[in-house]
């Protein structure tokens, strides 16, 4: 102790505090940020203020003129630049709704700004629009209001002082619509848009950047725990930023100065070079633009949205090397191809440099619950051969994030058309239930499988936010079997993609996760193919991911089961007709060497089906406009149709005469024999229709049937019907009995009402044309009839009139008939009936109290059954309080049970031993007038003996595809025997559903794809019950000469040749197996 040397400062800590220093208060800190970037009260202070270095505008540097078309017209640019053009000018106000404006605009660069490093033309009208060169060329989209690219970045070309004239196709609507306030109100037709902006300036690209840069610190500063030293780097790093900024007088120094000091926190990101760490990422993005084929927009608006959209990515593309854009729908592909040749031209050129990517191999992103099975495999059979034909390659990911709810043998369909692969995110709509998987594989009904992968962010149209980043991994609920996820990001719905600025977001996103860490490592440059093909490697090595068997239901949008009904009147009725054509077309290939099968006609009418099968339009979720546009489509393919069907009658001579004293006649399209009862043409005489598949015989009653129906009133109100089969009771409109008179067995409960027609308050929480919520179940009210009469007394037919009031405005005339038996034919109780329906928000259905119990009910869904519970023992059973079915819906026990047939209807329900048919809703948004006006609408109750099986498959597509009589002169023993030459038989579970020629045929191939020899015949066959089935292909030698059968997939690529020896083939198929066979003539 003491007298030794001074020792050396244990710390450079000096050893006089020279000031207080004070606890930075987090939270004021934090909300500081906010002031370097709004536009707020600090705007000329900020960074705002520093971005723009010069600004030009007025006639002397932006003169406007602007040609109005009459009447909503949407000329082309020639139309349009050929018209005379008026001045005008910023403050202008354009409209109304939906009309287009072409603005003339002669632009030139000041001297002072002709200098500057970068500049852009700046416009705004909060509405869309579309750049055009002088010369006619669609350079690239402008979107006015919430969801901006307001900017043109000028050519260099422009900075010489000289006057360059370019237009501006201005639309009359925003990227949603013209909605005004809620999104989904019926839109005005007289809303007027002001031009706000039309501006030339200089752009400081540094304080562009900074601002980027400053953004995603700032919300790693409010997103990151604060818990972390991350998020308290984050903060520092942006109160340094900003005082620095200060400091300098926000002069160019300062600017650079804070982005050297943001490169502590991001790193450098000011290039695509920030993805080529080797570091692992875990979010892939991927750009997209996804545009609702129609939706708040009618289809002509959608083929500009296109335009606009897809121009700004090729755009983007130039400038970001890491960007990857991909697209789906073949649909807009080819309007792009016909409509903006120099763009489709430029897109295509990208397609083959891989940054643009088509997707999805469908014809339009479709609703997956109401197209008939056939219509399923159209979508993928037109839009692969569409992306085949076009870009040499057909998709391998089946690209559906906006749909509600996926029909259960989509899986299967989709490895039929060559995908594997599935996207989709719409399952985190449901309001009930949480979906518990992010990538898993589906399983069909017949034991196929898909991967899927649903994005994490739970979104098709991100924009690229920090958050977005970190719930690609946080919200990822499949961790256990991988831990990445796809980031998905555009603006989208109404179109416009990605921009720069999430491109710029994105770098950043990366630079902070090599840099800091903490944050997910994003990548971009990848494609979706490649993301699944990791996946893929990973089963492949071991991997097992979670499965999902049958439908994955969406617990939202029910509604669409119902919405619009003349619509899917239509789609139904197309599906049948186009069936009808094939086959009939096929037929008469054979007959006549002169026929030439009408591809191109019958390729035309499919499209535009399909078109219609859009997810938005189908169900019913679009605006007025759109309907009125789908009625004019359909009236269009029906008179195609017609004459198609004429013409490949005339081919087979089974020519209509106007002579009715000519032979009656009836041709069965369907793939087995039947027998019905049938009213003759032009009379109030019936015929028993019989025969088939081909022609059927048709034989008027000379007298009464040999099982004749009875009819009686046994008191007032009160109805006796009968035949062989069933007894029926009708009081006062309601079926109170009926006794299937061979069982000896009463279907109604005792004191309950069948064909009960009821009445429903019909609140959605907010989708009025989407959503019925469970609680409008509380609402129940049944419909009271006026009076009954009986309309005819047999003994072919008998039928009962009931007159029901619903309103003031609205009434139920229904008609209850019962037919006489006919010998080997299942006999069921018909109601047709006609509507005037003018309500407001409110849901008519008829229910059927059957005496039949079980917990599960069935539904047929394409190619397959659909089986679902009767109770709500769980919220997910409770859940399908309504459910989607095609044309039967069934209810049974061991050894009976009851089937409800319907024609054109999708929505249903059962609840205990309730069958419960949906007829009409009336929605007023998004279309103030949905349903109004007349209907007319079919059903049947059809009692079965013994299990659910062939007898109500067969009956209900009867039900749908009536005996159409006609007269005519006799019919060639050749067309006869054509007509009949391919048969299945075997089991009865197995459907021929659908009998057309070979797509690439040489004489029937438009050359779009290389042709095939010879001619062939494509014939596609399901199992309907859910069992193994065998049955033979048998085809008549004597008038068909078929050399071989090859089992093929969707796309009729080559396939496994199947045994065929003496015109007979024996074919054994899986349950619900999807099987296509060529037949090589």
């Amino acid at each position: 102790m003491g007298g030794g040397k001074p020792q050396t400062p244990s710390t450079l800590l000096p050893k006089l505090a020279a000031r207080p220093v004070g606890q930075q208060i987090h939270s004021i800190y934090k909300e500081r940020l906010g002031q370097f970037t709004s536009n707020g009260q600090y705007c000329s202070q900020n960074l705002q203020a520093a971005i723009y270095e010069g600004r030009a505008s007025g006639d002397e540097y932006v003169k406007l003129q602007v040609y109005s078309p009459p009447d909503l017209a949407r000329p082309t640019f020639e139309e349009a630049t050929s018209h005379e053009f008026k001045d005008t000018h910023v403050g202008a106000s354009f409209g109304p709704s939906w009309s287009t404006h072409w603005i003339k605009i002669e632009l030139k660069v000041p001297r002072h700004l002709q200098e500057k490093e970068h500049i852009e033309f700046l416009w705004d009208a909060d509405n869309e629009g579309l750049i055009w060169t002088e010369d006619g060329e669609p350079l690239q989209g402008l979107t006015g209001g919430g969801k901006r690219r307001i900017e043109w970045i000028l050519p260099d070309s422009f900075r010489d002082g000289k006057s360059h004239r370019f237009y501006i196709e201005m639309a009359c609507n925003n990227i949603m619509g013209n909605g005004i306030g809620d999104l989904i109100q019926p839109p005005p037709p007289n809303r007027y848009f002001q031009l706000k902006l039309a501006d030339i300036v200089a752009v400081n690209l540094e304080a562009r950047a900074l601002f980027v840069d400053f953004w995603i610190i700032g919300d790693a500063a409010r997103e990151f725990p604060e818990d972390s030293w991350e998020e308290h780097q984050a903060l520092q790093i942006c109160n340094e930023i900003m005082d620095t900024f200060i400091a300098g007088h926000g002069t160019q120094d300062s600017i650079l100065q804070g982005r050297e000091i943001a490169r502590k926190y991001i790193g450098n990101v000011d290039s695509s070079k920030v993805y080529e760490s080797e570091k692992e990422p875990h979010v892939y993005a991927i750009g997209h633009c996804h545009i609702d084929t129609t939706w708040l927009w009618p289809w002509a608006e959608t083929k500009r949205k296109i335009a606009r959209s897809w121009s700004n990515q090729c755009d983007l593309m130039d400038r970001y090397p890491e960007h990857r854009f991909t697209c789906s729908q073949a649909q807009q592909y080819k309007w792009l191809e016909t409509l903006y040749p120099k763009l489709y031209d430029r897109v295509k050129s990208k397609v083959k440099g891989g940054t643009f990517q088509p997707i999805g191999g469908s014809w339009v992103e479709h609703d997956t619950n109401l197209p008939g099975g056939e219509s399923l495999v159209r979508q993928f059979l037109y839009g692969q051969r569409y992306f085949e034909s076009r870009f040499g390659e057909r998709c391998k990911t089946f690209w559906l994030p906006d749909t509600f709810g996926y029909s259960s043998q989509l899986p299967q369909l989709c490895r039929l058309a060559g995908m594997g692969r599935f996207f989709t995110q719409k399952l985190s709509w449901n309001n009930i239930n949480t979906f518990p998987h992010t990538t898993f594989s589906w399983v069909s009904l017949d034991g196929s499988q898909v991967l899927c992968h649903m994005a994490p962010d739970e979104t098709y149209t991100a924009e690229a936010h920090f958050g977005d980043v970190s719930r690609s991994l946080s919200q990822h609920k499949s961790m256990d079997q991988d831990n990445t996820g796809l980031l998905v990001f555009g603006y989208g719905d109404g179109g416009g993609g990605p921009t720069s600025e999430m491109l710029e977001k994105l770098r950043r996103c990366r630079g902070l996760s090599d840099k800091t860490g903490r944050l997910p490592r994003v990548k971009m440059g990848d494609s979706v193919d490649d993301y699944f093909a990791r996946l893929e490697k990973k089963a492949e090595n071991g991997t097992e991911f979670v499965t999902w068997y049958g439908e994955l239901y969406l617990e939202l949008h029910r509604g669409t089961y119902t919405s619009q009904a003349n619509n899917k009147w239509n789609n139904r009725k197309c599906e049948i007709m186009l069936h009808d054509i094939e086959y009939l077309a096929t037929v008469a290939t054979l007959k006549d060497s002169k026929y030439q099968y009408p591809k191109k006609a019958i390729d035309a009418i499919w499209e535009d089906v399909l078109l219609c099968q859009f997810h938005d339009t189908l169900p019913g979720s679009s605006i007025e406009m759109v309907y009125r546009d789908c009625d004019e489509l359909y009236a269009k393919v029906f008179k195609a149709g017609d004459k198609l069907l004429e013409g490949a009658m005339s081919a087979l001579e089974l020519n209509t005469t106007a002579n009715h004293d000519s032979e009656l006649k009836a041709v069965n399209t369907l793939p087995w024999q039947r027998a019905a009862i049938a009213k003759v043409p032009g009379s109030e005489e019936y015929a028993l229709v019989s025969g088939g598949p081909g022609m059927a015989s048709v034989k008027t009653f000379s007298g009464i049937s040999k099982s004749p129906a009875s009819i009686g009133k046994l008191e007032e109100g009160v109805f006796q019907l009968s035949n062989e089969h069933f007894g029926v009771t009708v009081e006062n409109g309601a079926i109170t009995s009926l006794v299937d008179l061979s069982e000896d067995r009463e279907l109604i409960p005792k004191g309950q009402k069948a064909n009960q027609l009821v009445i429903f308050d019909d609140k959605p929480l907010y989708w009025q044309g989407w959503d019925v919520e469970v609680y409008h179940l509380r609402s129940r009210q049944e419909l009271l009839p006026s009076k009954s009469y009986i309309v005819e007394k047999g003994p072919h037919m008998v039928s009962l009139c009931t007159e029901t009031k619903i309103s003031e405005d609205s009434w139920v005339k229904t008609t209850i008939s019962l037919a006489a038996s006919v010998e080997g034919q299942p006999s069921y109780i018909e109601m047709s009936s006609e509507v005037e329906w003018r309500e407001t928000m409110k849901f008519l259905k008829v229910e059927f109290p059957v005496d039949i119990r079980n917990t599960e009910a069935s539904y047929e869904t394409q190619f397959g059954i659909n089986r679902r519970p009767t109770h709500y023992n769980t919220s997910w059973d409770m859940a399908k309080f309504e459910v989607c079915c095609h044309r039967w819906a069934d209810l049974s026990e061991a050894g009976y049970g009851v089937s409800i047939l319907n024609d054109s209807k999708y929505g249903f329900a059962t609840a205990g031993n309730l069958m419960r048919l949906s007829l009409l809703r009336a929605p007023k948004a998004p279309d103030a007038h949905a349903d109004m006006g007349r209907h007319h609408i079919r059903y049947a109750i059809l009692p079965h003996s013994g299990p659910l099986d062939h007898r109500t498959i067969r009956t209900a597509r009867n039900f749908n595809h009536p005996f159409e009589l006609f007269h005519g002169s006799s019919t060639p023993s050749g067309s006869v025997s054509l007509l009949n030459s391919i048969q299945l038989t075997g089991s009865p579970a197995l459907v021929l559903d659908t009998i057309k020629r070979g797509e690439d045929d040489e004489d029937v191939s438009r050359g779009e794809l290389p042709s095939r020899k010879g001619r062939s015949i494509v014939i596609r066959i399901y199992e309907s019950l859910g069992g193994k089935a065998r049955g033979c292909i048998r085809v008549d030698g004597e008038v068909l000469d078929v050399k071989k059968i090859e089992k093929v997939n969707l796309l009729e690529d080559d396939g496994a040749e199947v045994k065929f020896d003496g015109g007979k083939c024996m074919i054994g198929l899986r349950a619900f197996e999807v099987a296509t066979f060529r037949l090589q003539l």
